[in-house]
């Protein structure tokens, strides 16, 4: 037969492991209370002279799904765009083939009008359709024609304390297209938040930058040729806080 003390002993162990077991129910329950809701991607990849299977659709979507920041879907077919836009918080741009079908290049721009993100993505911000300017007119304020030889560059941080920079070194080199990007002055204009230069040169271009539109959250990249961008912890930090910004969650 139990004993009083053993009794006491063993009413006094069962509570500390109640109050143990409902403690770390209660830091369990905060911590997943402290993670934002998934983002949700779209991602549009495909086209000519870049491995978008294996940068995008691989290297970037690991990048966005780490930790849980985001759900990725993506399509190559430019034609289904539209079809996924549905509950999507960002698309992502990184296609240079062609977006033909005028009943998704309205949902592109329907989408921005509601209020949802865009980030766009190297090859996205080419001069790519000369059928459709509004594109680059509205969307992008801008693009490249040409760029430099593939080869190393430095990259600037302009705007330190924009939420997209954040924790990004004030400069790095890297190996990549080096996109002469040109603002156009006929629409909404540009802020740019990172310059691109190569060595022994006195030009400067654009190299990440958002698109000043009132309510649009627009982010323009335009580094990710090849493993020398989606590799790299800068690229890979700019992408996700890219992102973040273009869902309004920062």
């Amino acid at each position: 037969m139990y004993t009083s003390a053993t009794t006491r002993n063993l009413q006094l162990a069962l509570f500390l492991l109640c109050s143990l077991s409902l403690a770390n129910g209660k830091v369990n329950t905060s911590a997943a209370n402290d993670n934002p809701r998934a983002i949700s991607i779209l991602m549009v990849g495909g086209g000519s002279s870049h491995d978008f299977d294996r940068w995008y659709k691989g290297a970037d979507a690991e990048t966005l799904r780490d930790a849980g920041l985001a759900t990725v879907r993506y399509t190559s077919h430019t034609d289904s765009i539209a079809h996924y836009l549905s509950g999507v918080d960002v698309l992502y741009l990184v296609n240079n083939q062609p977006i033909s079908d005028p009943a998704v290049r309205k949902a592109i721009f329907d989408f921005e009008a509601a209020g949802k993100g865009l980030v766009l993505g190297h090859a996205a911000l080419w001069y790519n359709w000369n059928d459709w300017p509004e594109y680059n007119n509205q969307l992008v304020s801008g693009g490249s024609r040409n760029h430099d030889r593939y080869g190393t560059f430095e990259v600037k941080i302009a705007e330190p304390d924009h939420a997209i920079t954040e924790a990004i070194p004030s400069s790095f080199r890297l190996k990549d297209e080096l996109y002469h990007f040109i603002p156009d002055p006929s629409g909404p204009g540009i802020t740019v938040l990172a310059t691109a230069s190569a060595p022994g040169s006195d030009k400067t271009y654009p190299s990440v930058f958002v698109v000043r539109h009132n309510k649009w959250r627009i982010v323009g990249l335009a580094l990710g040729h090849d493993a020398e961008s989606h590799n790299l912890p800068a690229y890979k930090n700019l992408l996700r806080n890219a992102i973040i910004w273009a869902a309004g969650k920062k």
